[in-house]
């Protein structure tokens, strides 16, 4: 609603349907785009005008709708769905304490958006009409209901495709499916409509002839983004309602900063936040509540779901669910971070590298091919090649500390739970059941102590001896 004009603003959503060219028990105007009910752009969109108040009507799958809804809204519900007139009717009655102007939509047509919402309710207040039809000037859209004008440019009636005769056919205007009415007009006229037609149902449609023959005004808005007008009946449509929706995100994006080198192989989810300069190569998959920082490169090939990422971190060919990576560190190829793993600053995870509720310290390194599952790895660790942490004994969960410094050559087996000292080293190959000491070193099936770590970390000639650890 415009700041200056007081008017009441409420709203209908039609969300009764079935959907039955979806093919499936879930409720239509539920079905996901980029991760969200495809409702709920509609709502969102309707936020942008800022109505008092919503009432959803619903039908098949209600339960399922009021769930996912919530309680912020008002509901009535169509038990016997006889068209999209009726739809409206039985929604009145949430409605019986208001004045003012009624926007109606459907909730499978995501692609609405505020800014066309407002031009249709602008133009409504603007003309004084008492009902406005939102249209375009669109003859490629064959299939979309006809608007045949009076002399005057008022709206006479709105004839569906199927029913054209070849004139009707031949014009160019066609129906959208969104409208604002006096909401005096809907209580005057919607019981009025009747039912005779092939489908034996009350088409919304039919309001506008009923109207104008009373002589009550019915205008007509054009709007020029005909993405608008797209309805999801099919998976094919949701698709395209995709398409559209994940190209409106990423161009926000690009405008925001963010590079994105392929938007057609690109994906992100709109609670998604990337900072500047970081830059998205393709293939990459950004979900949920995501947030990424500057200067980060995500990809190719990367899908970050529900995880947080600092700046200048480096993710490719990798998987986070629910992760944080902090800043500068890097990720993958061909990494897996489960749910609750921290990776510290600086912190490297290398290929074929699984990661899940653990936290990687700063500058700590796990390269390749190691599993780390319930484990606290020091700053400035080394994890070996083929490394794993024994977490689970077949009942129950355990963890693994792994100190500062610490150095775990390949192919150890830390059976959990169990802690390595700071600064302590496992040879190659050990299997781990004992603490280890600090500044320790262990080696063997089981392992046992060795000479302590300072005392073999330099040879004769001041170098690392090589202990078959991976870096």
């Amino acid at each position: 609603m415009t700041p200056q004009d007081p008017t009441p603003l409420a709203s209908i959503v039609l969300a009764a349907g079935k959907g039955t060219r979806m093919k499936s028990e879930r409720a239509k105007v539920l079905h996901p785009l980029l991760g969200r009910p495809m409702l709920f752009y509609v709502l969102d969109a309707l936020q942008e005008v800022q109505v008092e108040r919503t009432v959803l009507v619903i039908g098949h799958e209600a339960d399922q709708v009021r769930q996912v809804c919530g309680p912020a809204h008002r509901y009535a519900e169509q038990t016997v769905q006889r068209g999209t007139g009726h739809a409206v009717l039985t929604a009145l009655p949430a409605l019986e304490d208001f004045e003012g102007q009624v926007l109606i939509l459907y909730g499978d047509m995501p692609l609405l958006t505020g800014a066309v919402l407002q031009e249709l309710y602008a133009a409504h207040l603007a003309s004084g009409d008492d009902l406005t039809v939102l249209t375009a000037d669109a003859p490629e859209l064959r299939d979309f209901g006809r608007i045949v004008r009076q002399p005057d440019g008022h709206v006479e009636r709105i004839v569906e495709a199927r029913d054209c005769d070849p004139a009707e056919y031949a014009l160019k205007e066609v129906n959208l499916g969104a409208y604002c009415a006096k909401v005096g007009l809907l209580r005057e006229f919607l019981p009025r409509i009747g039912s005779q037609n092939a489908q034996n149902e009350i088409y919304l449609t039919d309001l506008v002839a009923l109207a104008s023959a009373a002589g009550r005004p019915v205008g007509a808005v054009q709007t020029a983004d005909l993405e608008s007008s797209l309805g999801v009946n099919s998976r094919a449509d949701l698709a395209q309602a995709g398409l559209v929706l994940n190209r409106r995100m990423l161009h926000r994006m690009m405008l925001d900063g963010v590079t994105v080198l392929d938007p057609a192989s690109t994906w992100v989810e709109p609670g998604v936040r990337v900072g500047p300069d970081t830059e998205i190569l393709p293939g990459t998959m950004l979900s949920g509540q995501t947030v990424i920082g500057t200067g980060c490169v995500l990809g190719p090939h990367a899908r970050i779901v529900d995880s947080r990422v600092g700046d200048r971190v480096r993710i490719q060919h990798s998987v986070l669910l629910q992760a944080e990576v902090e800043d500068e560190a890097t990720v993958g190829p061909f990494a897996y971070l489960r749910p609750d793993s921290r990776i510290g600053p600086g912190a490297r995870v290398g290929d074929f590298v699984e990661i899940k509720n653990s936290v990687i310290g700063a500058g700590a390194k796990v390269p390749h091919l190691s599993y780390v599952g319930d484990a606290d790895v020091g700053s400035r660790a080394n994890i070996g090649c083929g490394t794993i942490t024994c977490n689970y004994d077949g009942t129950a969960k355990h963890r693994t500390v792994i100190g500062e410094g610490a150095f775990i050559g390949s192919n150890t087996s830390l059976v959990a739970p169990v802690r390595i000292g700071a600064g302590a080293a496992t040879g190659a190959g050990s299997v781990v059941v004992r603490d280890v000491p600090a500044g320790a070193l262990v080696a063997g099936v089981p392992a046992r102590p060795m000479r302590r770590r300072d005392d073999v970390c330099q040879s004769p000639d001041g170098q690392t001896p090589n202990r078959g650890e991976e870096s």
